[in-house]
């Protein structure tokens, strides 16, 4: 959804950016996780002037069979680019991917992340950086200060968070 509003996809696209020129000026390569950090990726290695990569929820099963989709070099200092983090599960087997080319992932940016634990050790465990725009914890906080929802709901966002951290 957040690709049908510009000035949302800008923002994410800026942000994205500040971090890689602050945090990783010698990025070669934007690699999109599909499906949906595949736009965002793209938008991002574009306004980098880098080229772009994706990797394949899972490889295709004709042709070549590829789980990765264009040029990684091995050597490349790579951003992956994900939408979202749960566990990580499907954010690390992106990384891991491209780290079986031989490049070298600086870091993966996601646009949300519910901020479990598991994530975070699973990140921890597979030796990877990442950022992610926002988190659960701030999503709770700016929906109680502008009243979104009901205190019913809230407490049960937050029993759910709780329960599965």
């Amino acid at each position: 959804m957040t690709l049908a509003y510009p000035k949302l996809r800008n923002f994410i696209k800026e942000s994205f950016k500040e971090i890689v020129l602050e945090k990783y000026p010698d990025t070669d390569l934007i690699v999109g996780v599909a499906t949906a950090g595949i736009a965002h990726g793209a938008l991002l290695a574009d306004v980098l002037d880098l080229p772009f990569a994706y990797i394949r929820s899972k490889a295709k099963a004709h042709g070549m069979q590829n789980l990765v989709e264009g040029k990684i070099e091995a050597g490349a200092k790579v951003i992956v680019v994900e939408d979202l983090i749960s566990t990580g599960g499907s954010s690390l087997k992106a990384v891991d991917a491209v780290r079986k080319t031989g490049a070298e992932v600086l870091s993966l940016f996601a646009i949300f992340t519910y901020g479990f634990d598991v994530a975070i050790n699973n990140f921890k465990d597979n030796n990877c950086e990442y950022y992610a725009l926002s988190d659960f914890e701030t999503l709770l906080k700016f929906s109680e200060d502008n009243s979104l929802f009901s205190d019913k709901e809230l407490k049960f966002m937050k029993e759910w968070n709780l329960g599965i951290s």
